[in-house]
This record gives C-alpha cells, sequence and structure tokens, in this order.
C-alpha cells in the first residue's frame, strides 16, 4: 500500500496544515516509506510474547518511608543569624509602595 500526493494533502486538510506544492511532494514518499516500516515490523511473529513497556524490569529505588524524629523550632533557627516570632528574619528586598 502507498500513500499518494493527493492522500498526503487530505491528511494536511484534516490536521488544518497548510502544506505547499513542493512540501507534499516531499512528504508523500517519506510518509510512503513510514508506512512500509511499520507494514514491516506487524509481519513480526509475537505470538506468546507478553508486550512490555520497558526493556528491563523496574524496581523501586526508594527506601522506605520511615518516620524520623525531626527538629524542633528551637533547634532549628539556632544557627539563624535573626529569628523573629519563631520565624528565620531576612532583609527585606521590596519597598512598600
Amino acid at each position: 500500500m502507498s500513500i499518494t500526493r493527493d492522500e498526503v494533502a487530505h491528511l494536511a486538510r484534516l490536521s488544518r496544515l497548510a502544506l505547499s506544492d513542493a512540501e507534499l511532494d516531499h512528504l508523500a514518499p517519506q510518509l510512503d516509506q513510514i508506512i512500509s516500516a511499520v507494514a514491516q515490523v506487524q509481519e513480526v511473529a509475537a505470538e506468546g510474547i507478553p508486550p512490555t513497556s520497558h526493556a528491563t524490569g523496574l524496581t523501586n529505588v526508594f527506601r522506605e518511608d520511615e518516620p524520623a524524629p525531626c527538629l524542633t523550632p528551637e533547634q532549628a533557627l539556632s544557627g539563624a543569624p535573626a529569628v523573629e516570632l519563631q520565624r528565620f528574619k531576612v532583609p527585606r528586598i521590596l519597598a512598600e509602595e
């Protein structure tokens, strides 16, 4: 099955693509090669082979989510240069209008 220039023009209209005559002449043989390659792949005998999404098996590489003790607010703010209302105090970078 080969794709014709008229079929490429029809597909371009359906896709709302404005293709020039030169582009249609250039794309028709390329799309024909793509369709031939897909047809060739479909001819492969793949019965009994389960479909896969990855070439290798996937394993979870993350560690277990285990609760651990966290810092108290005082410990977290102990190294801060300035603290206000149990928060880091930083210099203002935007002027008020």
